[in-house]
């Protein structure tokens, strides 16, 4: 009797743990700008600025508004590497430079794929936006990204 009432106990813990870990918590939430030679464009983003949430990052989302995306900031600069694992949206990698500037675009990653993608130089942010957005609102390398990390939202 006790051996089954113990089973039911570790039984119930592990289903109560595995749904806390499916639990996301809300990241915050901010509006940022680009400007781009052809004007500003903004994005809703949510920041990701621990390493939970960026390790996490946009995994398992099925679908992104167009002028959606998430902002990883490491608070400081270094290189970094992304890969597209458990993630089934095609996404463009938006590098961003400790001063706002934009150093690189990686566009279209591939869905899924464990392939490394690292930034070019020591970079700040990476912006994930739908896969093909860049390109199609003109986001190049220089642009300039306003957004509270940067310290000059206007």
């Amino acid at each position: 009797m006790r051996l089954t009432v113990l089973g039911m106990i570790v039984s119930v813990l592990l289903t109560s743990c595995a749904a806390l870990a499916g639990h996301e918590a809300a990241l915050p939430v901010q509006t940022i700008r680009i400007d781009t030679a052809s004007g500003p464009k903004e994005f809703k983003v949510e920041v990701a600025a621990d390493a939970v949430s960026q390790q996490h990052g946009l995994m398992y989302r099925r679908d992104l508004p167009p002028d959606a995306g998430m902002l990883f900031d490491f608070h400081q600069e270094a290189r970094v590497s992304f890969w597209m694992k458990n993630t089934p949206l095609p996404l463009d990698m938006v590098f961003i430079r400790a001063d706002g500037t934009v150093s690189s675009v990686e566009p279209n990653a591939i869905p899924f794929s464990t392939a490394s993608i690292p930034s070019a130089e020591p970079v700040r942010a990476v912006l994930e936006i739908n896969g093909g957005r860049a390109r199609d609102l003109g986001i190049k390398p220089g642009d300039r990204v306003r957004a509270d990390i940067f310290h000059d939202v206007e």
